[in-house]
């Protein structure tokens, strides 16, 4: 039923409106609601017996209370009734009874004698009070006046413990015994809060003085006492605040607390106890012998003198002040012995002592405190802190004159106490910063090599790029020309501001750039926090800062600026050193991983490999700060590339000074460069030995048709011969002008490898290795070739003259291709390797000997237009030395095809026009050039900074075009040469 699904409140609503009800609901639907209403007050029913079943004697028991309570109030108001009305009788009686006679003439002295009690005990009750209000108002001197002047009274009352139980006093005014009881605690208060205050900080030195006054008064002690009970209070103050909970922001003020209370014992020690030698006029300025005029001023007996009453000021309006005796009006406390002053050499040993005693305490507690610091910037904020603070005039006033006076000395609390201290902290928090730095940058390495190894055709493209760096190099995106390129020069860009197209000169991956932030802004971070505890760039400061520290007590906030630096170099060279390691222990492992395997150049270890080798590359560039962190403010790049370039300039062929901070950062640099070196070699080494492997079995097919796909077109010679008639005879040979197709297949595979990873970037030695390599495995492939053929097998193919011919054209042509020549070229002959030597004289020894004599010049000129047709071809691998005679005046007309002879230098486009510039060096070294060019088979080796295939010749070359101004052009269009190489 509907009424029955109702909730409670629409039933409650229905029940309390029955006219609504019936006009929502059925005949049926109400009789169901009319069982409900019923059942439920059943249950209700039901709970309340329940509830009065279970709660019944506790009912009674309160009813039982109530009526007690009601029958307590009833017969205490009858008790009080009754008492009001003996009062009352009390007080008819009492005025019924006859009053005796009333003395005319009483007695003088013995009235006197009363209210001269009478006033003693009046004054006795009333100390008490006055006791507790010097208290509260810190006045403990006054209060100890008080409690002496209170066991005064009460040898003059009797009340003394000995004699109270028969004391005529006592026996008429009970009420004394409670107050002799409540004074003898006074004794014990007033010392507690005295030496309590001695333990304070802000507290001035006439306060300490009446404290200390207050302590002596009370314990009857010495000013010997006196020193040792204020040193103890302070020493307990130091440890009190060495000992707070500490909170991060509370370190510099309980350091600075801890200072300024050292400096404030110091200068009231010499306030109260130091006396000034006979003879010497007192300083208005520094006050001392205070203890002493203090004690003197409450103990005088000569009422002309300095004493003063405890109650000439106190009660001298009260009605009953004329009736105190004499003895109680000038009451004076006094001392059980005469307080003489403290020798200097006492005071001066026992000082010595006590900062000795000090010194340790303080060190553990500031080594504890310092344990809360976790960055040098707070270091730095304590350190200036406490500078501000002794350099406040409140503090380093006349502070020379104190230290000499109570130590013979000066007192250095930063070069004593805390100097090291903060130092040895710093060295902590710079260990454990570059140690996280360390560990989270070889975290991070391994993460990407895994990500490296892991990633598989849905890579990203960051990660393609580190598979493929030619797909990174060709491909263009916003980023690589940054946004003020056009109106903003190199020289007024800010440094290591590198665009898109910078990093694709050197061949930095996405992934090698985002390693390098990250580490960079780790570094900029620990920089940043290690700079502020070292002095601005600005030297006019310093000297400010010096002149200051020396004229005042104030220390030299950065005289360890030289310790801090070479902690910083330290920690972030060891850093380094940690991530090489870490990436020389990958590399071995990669490289173990590799060996004898022919499948790895497409496979992740080598990627692997190559990521390493640039990051180790790039990461000296690419890490500014790291450079600053070994360098130190000399390391940041400030001053424009065209001075360094003069520097270079006037320091060529000069012997130049290399500071130490300078070797350091070469180090670094040259541990990085070793570790990209062995990054290259691993990968080098695998590529050399796939690609040296199929060329070896293509060479070694022994069958007709293989030689056949192998062999290249041959060139048709005409030659002029002389018969024995004299007659002059026309012949035509055939000689090969291409190499092998394995040849250009195997150093064409090697230049699309090293493309592949970005070779323009490649280390020098890293090129010299790999063609040094493959020369000596593509001989190896021949001198087995070789003796294979000397075996003369049973079915092998036959050497042929042709073919002897042709391998002994492949052969010198490899030579001459993978051989980097240098200075030994311009002897006009360089000297081979024995082993190509060797493998070459036995292909000619399968020549025929005249033939070789008719065919060797024109192997020779084909051989050196092969090479320099192929150079663009091959790039990296040419590139390493310019292998090419320059242009010279004259050329071979009879050529067919010179285009790149016209040019002047190696480029791909020798049409194109040229400055003048280069014309006309062209010329003047084409004539020195000529005669040498025939006897050469390459020209000499160009430096690797001149070489025109690296990184950064074409600016060199602007550079160069622009300080030459003895030559005068036209058009300045060597620019459009540059670009191609």
């Amino acid at each position: 039923m509907a009424a029955a699904a109702a909730s409670p409140a629409l039933k409650r609503l229905d029940l309390r409106d029955p006219a609504a009800l019936f006009e929502t609901h059925g005949a049926e639907e109400i009789r169901g609601l009319e069982r409900q209403v019923r059942a439920e007050i059943e249950h209700k029913k039901e709970e309340l017996r329940q509830m009065v079943g279970e709660r019944y004697r506790d009912l009674i028991e309160a009813a039982d209370t109530i009526g007690q309570m009601r029958r307590c109030a009833a017969g205490l108001v009858d008790a009080v009734r009754a008492t009001d009305q003996y009062c009352a009788r009390l007080r008819r009686a009492g005025s019924a009874a006859p009053r005796p006679p009333r003395d005319p003439q009483p007695q003088q002295p013995s009235q006197e004698k009363f209210y001269s009690m009478a006033a003693q005990i009046k004054l006795l009750l009333e100390i008490p009070e006055k006791i507790w209000s010097s208290m509260e108002s810190s006045r403990f001197l006054h209060a100890a006046q008080l409690y002496l002047l209170c066991c005064c009274l009460h040898k003059l009352l009797q009340l003394e413990s000995s004699s109270s139980r028969h004391s005529p006093v006592l026996s008429r005014f009970p009420i004394l015994i409670r107050q002799v009881a409540a004074a003898s605690h006074f004794r014990s208060t007033i010392l507690h809060e005295s030496k309590m205050l001695l333990k304070r900080q802000a507290v001035s030195d006439q306060a300490v003085a009446e404290a200390l006054c207050s302590v002596m008064l009370l314990e009857e002690s010495s000013p010997r006492q006196a020193l040792t009970d204020f040193l103890l209070a302070r020493k307990a103050a130091i440890q009190k605040l060495l000992n707070q909970p500490h909170h991060g922001a509370g370190i510099k003020a309980q350091i600075c607390s801890l200072v300024e209370l050292l400096a404030t014992t110091l200068s009231q020690a010499h306030a109260l106890f130091y006396t000034l030698p006979e003879g010497l006029l007192p300083d208005p300025s520094l006050p001392c012998g205070l203890l002493f005029s203090t004690l003197d001023s409450i103990t005088s007996q000569h009422p002309s003198g300095k004493g003063v009453g405890v109650l000439q000021d106190e009660m001298k309006l009260c009605s009953w002040f004329k009736h105190l005796p004499a003895p109680v009006v000038e009451f004076q406390p006094a001392l059980r012995t005469l307080a003489h002053p403290i020798s200097q050499e006492y005071l001066k040993d026992t000082l010595q002592k006590w900062i000795h005693v000090c010194n340790e305490d303080i060190r553990n507690g500031i080594s504890s405190l310092l344990m809360y610091v976790t960055s040098t910037k707070g270091l730095a904020g304590i350190r200036d802190a406490v500078w501000g603070l002794l350099a406040n005039e409140s503090i380093h006033h006349s502070w020379d004159v104190v230290c000499r006076r109570l130590l013979d000395k000066p007192l250095l609390f930063w070069e004593d106490l805390m100097q090291q201290l903060f130092l040895d902290r710093l060295q902590t928090l710079t260990k454990e910063g570059f140690d996280s730095i360390s560990s989270g940058s070889k975290e991070l390495l391994i993460s990407a090599l895994r990500e490296l190894e892991g990633s598989g055709a849905a890579s990203g493209r960051h990660l393609h790029s580190e598979h493929n760096m030619a797909v990174f190099l060709w491909s263009e995106s916003p980023g690589d020309l940054p946004p003020d390129a056009a109106w903003v020069s190199v020289a007024s860009r800010a440094p290591f501001q590198g665009s898109g197209l910078s990093m694709k000169a050197q061949a930095v991956s996405p992934c090698v750039q985002s390693f390098c932030s990250a580490l960079d802004s780790k570094l900029k971070v620990k920089l940043e926090d290690l700079l502020a505890y070292l002095p601005s760039g600005d030297p006019s400061p310093r000297q400010d800062t010096s002149s200051m520290a020396a004229e005042s007590c104030a220390f030299d906030r950065f005289a360890d600026a030289e310790t801090v630096q070479e902690t910083l170099r330290t920690h972030s060279t060891a850093c380094i050193q940690d991530i090489a390691d870490c990436i020389q222990a990958e590399l071995q492992s990669i490289e173990q991983a590799i060996q004898g395997q022919q499948d790895v150049l497409d496979g992740a270890k080598l990627h692997s490999a190559l990521f390493m080798a640039r990051l180790c590359q790039s990461l000296g560039e690419l890490c500014p700060h790291l450079k600053q962190c070994i360098l130190g403010r000399s390391g940041s790049p400030e001053k424009p590339a065209r001075d360094s370039r003069a520097l270079k300039k006037q320091g060529k062929g000069k012997a130049q000074e290399v500071l130490p901070t300078q070797a350091r950062w070469q180090g670094v640099k040259e541990l990085l460069l070793q570790r990209s070196v062995t990054g290259y070699r691993v990968w080098g080494s695998a590529v050399v030995r796939v690609l040296a492997h199929g060329f070896a079995q293509s060479l070694l097919v022994d069958d007709a048709g293989s030689v056949l796909a192998t062999a290249t077109s041959w060139e048709e010679l005409e030659i002029q011969e002389e018969a024995e008639s004299g007659s002059s005879i026309t012949s035509k040979i055939r000689l090969p002008v291409q190499p092998s197709w394995y040849v250009q297949s195997f150093l064409f595979s090697l230049c699309q490898e090293i493309n592949r990873v970005g070779g323009h970037a490649l280390p020098k030695v890293t090129l010299q290795e790999m063609l040094k390599s493959c020369l000596g495995q593509v001989v190896a492939a021949y001198e087995k070739l070789s003796e294979a053929k000397q075996l003369k097998k049973e079915g092998a193919f036959p050497m042929t003259q042709n073919r002897a011919l042709q391998l002994l054209y492949d052969l010198r042509y490899l030579s001459v291709v993978l051989t980097a020549r240098g200075e030994e070229m311009k002897s006009g002959r360089c000297r081979q390797d024995p082993r190509v030597e060797k493998v070459a004289d036995y292909l000619e020894t399968l020549i025929d000997p005249f033939d070789l004599d008719v065919f060797t010049p024109h192997l020779h000129s084909n051989l050196n237009r092969l090479v320099q047709r192929t150079s663009v071809l091959f790039g990296l691998v040419t590139g390493l030395e310019n292998q090419f005679t320059p242009r010279s005046s004259t050329f071979n007309s009879q050529e067919a095809h010179n285009i790149l002879p016209l040019a002047s230098s190696q480029i791909r486009f020798g049409l194109l026009p040229l400055s003048m510039t280069s014309t006309r060096k062209a010329k003047s070294a084409g004539g020195s050039m000529e005669t040498k060019a025939q006897r050469q088979v390459a020209p000499p080796a160009l430096s690797r900074a001149d070489d025109p295939r690296q990184a950064g010749s074409l600016f060199r070359q602007l550079v160069a075009d622009e300080e030459d101004s003895a030559a005068p052009s036209l058009f300045k269009l060597g620019w459009l040469s540059s670009m191609t190489k």
